[in-house]
């Protein structure tokens, strides 16, 4: 047998794999975006809501994590998730059939929770998940990720 065609498989799947494996790597590593907030728990909420109306985006639903695990006899730290919307964003992606998939991410969801007595705040990083969904999409995940970044600029050191 020759060696020409067995190099060139082992360098392809070799290749292959060092590429999956990288990717993986990145990828989970940017997921989430994670910031400390420059204030405590209760402070960070405050701003994190007057920042939101600032930007005229809305609050639809805010969800206090450790209250509906402690009415269950569960105790955990301090959490709360706030759903957050901006009916353009919103209108861009349900309006298209082919989009509307996306609707399982949406809307913007931010978390605000505390470890080792610092607070921090936390997001998807929808703008990576956009690369992978279309044109669309991604200009609109994109650009809703980048306005959510400037919401939360005020609050992180």
């Amino acid at each position: 047998m020759k060696k020409g065609p067995v190099l060139f498989l082992f360098g392809l799947i070799l290749g292959v794999g060092l590429t999956l494996l990288l990717t993986f790597v990145v990828i989970s590593k940017n997921v989430f975006v994670v910031m400390e907030s420059k204030y405590g728990f209760s402070q960070t909420i405050e701003h994190l809501e007057e920042s939101v109306a600032e930007n005229k985006w809305s609050v639809p639903h805010r969800y206090d994590l450790r209250a509906t695990l402690e009415s269950k006899g569960l105790q955990v730290d301090s959490v709360n998730v706030f759903s957050l919307c901006n009916p353009k964003f919103a209108y861009e992606i349900l309006s298209s059939d082919d989009n509307r998939l996306v609707s399982a991410i949406m809307p913007c969801r931010v978390s605000v929770y505390e470890k080792d007595g610092k607070t921090y705040i936390s997001m998807l990083n929808s703008g990576l998940f956009g690369r992978f969904l279309g044109k669309e999409v991604k200009e609109v995940l994109e650009t809703a990720s980048s306005e959510n970044m400037k919401i939360l600029e005020p609050l992180v050191e």
